[in-house]
């Protein structure tokens, strides 16, 4: 079995460094897309080898330091494997036909879900988001680096197509910690499947699932174009809200911060044309597009009274 505190017998003589200027630039760009930290640096840190600049090694001395500095740390043996792992994906490619990271694995018996894992993070690191997810979402593997990987995914998505943000989490259904990471999720939530949004505040404990209602309100108001609502808007404004919802809803609309939003009270108009609460139109004073509409509801609900 590889002995791996060997440095030749985790990084052979035979093979080519691949950490030329080009691959350095390439590695310091990524790190800077992704907010100045890589996942790599991530798990680094994680497993207390914190060392400036450890990562990419530039030089062969440098190397031998990683090498060295993660035999030292007091990790288990199978995170160590995971590093170096990590670190010979980038050898793959500029070494021939030849897959060397794979070789590692065979000769070091690395488990499957650590090499899984560090694969996927090394394609997150690589922007490769789509690769990536193939493997961070893989069910063998647990929850490390979901809000990271939630935020990346979602600040990095085309085009808003958070896709693979809700896909990862749809998959792995972390808890996560951070109130960026929770609010980018529910952002993306908003904006792609309003009914799913409004499930996820309800996981949360009140004064949080408030906000977080309230957030998705002014989301889906904020997302209309010119004078239509939009799509997300139409379909929150008929969700089964309970009690407590409709009263958020009400008084956000009506009183609160919401009411300057533009298309608020369109917005109260059809919620209580949804729920049946004719009776409260009578006094609406709607524009064009609703003005028909109120003038029959309320010829109705005059009808009906006498």
């Amino acid at each position: 079995m590889l002995d791996y505190t060997q440095f030749q017998q985790v990084f052979p003589a035979s093979l080519h460094s691949p950490y030329d200027r080009k691959l350095q630039q390439e590695i310091d760009a990524h790190r800077k897309t992704l907010s100045g930290v890589l996942f790599i640096d991530r798990v680094l840190r994680a497993l207390g080898i914190a060392k400036a600049k450890v990562y990419p090694p530039k030089t062969d001395n440098a190397l031998k330091q990683l090498h060295q500095s993660v035999c030292d740390a007091t990790v288990s043996t199978h995170h160590k494997l995971s590093l170096f792992y990590y670190v010979l994906l980038d050898f793959d490619g500029s070494n021939g036909p030849s897959y060397i990271s794979q070789e590692f694995v065979a000769a070091s018996r690395l488990p499957a879900n650590y090499q899984l894992f560090m694969q996927g993070l090394w394609y997150m690191d690589h922007l490769e988001f789509s690769s990536a997810l193939d493997y961070v979402s893989h069910p063998s593997l647990g929850p490390d680096f979901s809000d990271d990987i939630i935020i990346a995914l979602v600040q990095h998505a085309p085009d808003e197509d958070y896709t693979l943000p809700l896909a990862y989490f749809t998959s792995v259904r972390p808890i996560l910690k951070s109130s960026i990471a929770v609010e980018l999720l529910f952002d993306a939530m908003s904006r792609t499947n309003v009914t799913e949004a409004l499930l996820y505040s309800r996981t949360f404990p009140d004064h949080a699932r408030e906000q977080l209602f309230l957030r998705l309100i002014a989301s889906v108001l904020d997302g209309s174009k010119g004078d239509q609502i939009t799509r997300q808007a139409s379909e929150l404004v008929f969700l089964p809200f309970d009690t407590t919802e409709d009263d958020w809803f009400e008084d956000f609309l009506s009183n609160g911060e919401g009411r300057t939003l533009k298309r608020a009270k369109d917005m109260l108009l059809v919620r209580r044309i949804a729920c049946d609460r004719f009776e409260e139109l009578t006094k609406y004073k709607a524009n064009n597009e609703w003005a028909a509409v109120l003038e029959g509801i309320n010829s109705g609900v005059e009808g009906y009274l006498q």
